[in-house]
């Protein structure tokens, strides 16, 4: 919905709410705020066309706790511009695009970089000469269940090194394995993850399970209901495991199927894929390959087809904490969509 013209000195420039139809939002969004629809999840983003030479975005930040944590991905026409940290409350951010008269428009794309433990982001709007039709988000859904090696979490060490700053100043939803999958295969994507999380056993003292909190938009705070109808996916990865350590392997298995069972009834066409722990030892990705395979086989001989997994087969550990660094996971993430293209020819 278009609004007003500012001053006479930017007279040629309107503010666009951040509910206008022709910005574009993928990931669990909360629309409850009118103008300001709010992102939760690591890797949820919005996308918008322009001719304009730059744009300015009005962005929210909760401020979890008093304290700016999130981060934030600028890319334009597929190429990230630049990974921002908000600091105020309401943050305007202004965005240089390039002159290129080949192009009918840019595509800017802004992705959450940290994820629902850190407070959602609201775009409150845009500012700018005019905002074109966008073109058709892609038909391709995949959605990523998991924990903070999904999240992107300890991966992005390009301004801050291990061992400084706050445990999210690492963070890089955008260039973890399950975005950069979907962008190979032409695909949207959902990041539905936790740091910390885990199948029947979170770590750090963390009072949710994956299972528990699935359905949600916000989480990490176990809030928010979801409506899986907004959002159906081709294919949907899991990669759970490595906070719940070496189970019991009937409680593990057991809980695992049910889980599986749970996300078939919300999506009956989706192909599912278990993975493996990518940052996980030699001892707990022993026992994990056996227990997913053993679970995969069991909802096989149900009769249910449409799954299957995929064992990464070396340790990714280079970033902090020994998760998986930004080179890793886009290795990660070319090996999985070369996966899930044998699988659905695509």
């Amino acid at each position: 919905m278009l609004l007003s013209v500012f001053s006479i000195a930017h007279a040629q420039e309107s503010f666009y709410t951040g509910d206008d139809a022709r910005i574009q939002y993928v990931g669990r969004i909360d629309f409850t705020q009118p103008h300001q629809p709010r992102l939760w999840l690591p890797g949820s983003y919005f996308c918008f066309y322009t001719r304009d030479n730059q744009v300015q975005l009005i962005i929210e930040d909760e401020q979890l706790y008093g304290q700016h944590q999130n981060y934030l991905e600028i890319v334009i026409d597929g190429k990230p511009l630049q990974r921002i940290h908000l600091t105020r409350r309401v943050d305007t951010i202004l965005i240089h695009l390039p002159t290129d008269h080949s192009r009918s428009g840019h595509q800017v794309l802004i992705c959450k970089d940290t994820e629902s433990g850190n407070g959602f982001v609201a775009c409150r709007g845009i500012i700018c000469k005019k905002l074109l039709k966008p073109d058709p988000l892609p038909a391709r859904k995949i959605e990523c269940f998991g924990n903070s090696i999904t999240c992107g979490f300890g991966a992005d060490t390009s301004e801050i090194p291990c061992g400084k700053g706050a445990w999210y100043d690492q963070h890089n939803a955008y260039m973890s394995y399950g975005a950069v999958a979907a962008r190979l295969l032409r695909a949207q994507w959902h990041l539905s993850a936790v740091s910390g999380i885990g199948l029947i056993h979170s770590c750090c003292q963390m009072q949710i399970t994956m299972p528990e909190v699935y359905d949600k938009i916000d989480m990490r705070e176990d809030s928010l209901p979801w409506n899986f109808a907004n959002y159906q996916p081709n294919v949907v990865t899991i990669c759970l495991g490595q906070n719940d350590g070496i189970q019991d392997s009937v409680a593990f298995c057991k809980a695992y199927v049910q889980f599986i069972h749970t996300l078939r009834k919300v999506y009956p066409h989706a192909y599912i894929i278990c993975l493996n722990s990518p940052m996980a030892d030699e001892k707990l990705n022993t026992v994990l390959k056996k227990y997913i395979s053993s679970v995969c086989k069991a909802i096989q001989d149900e009769g249910d087809t449409m799954i299957s997994y995929f064992f990464f087969t070396r340790r990714y550990n280079h970033g902090c904490g020994q998760h998986p660094d930004v080179r890793e996971q886009q290795e990660m993430g070319k090996l999985l969509a070369a996966y899930i293209r044998s699988r659905m020819h695509w």
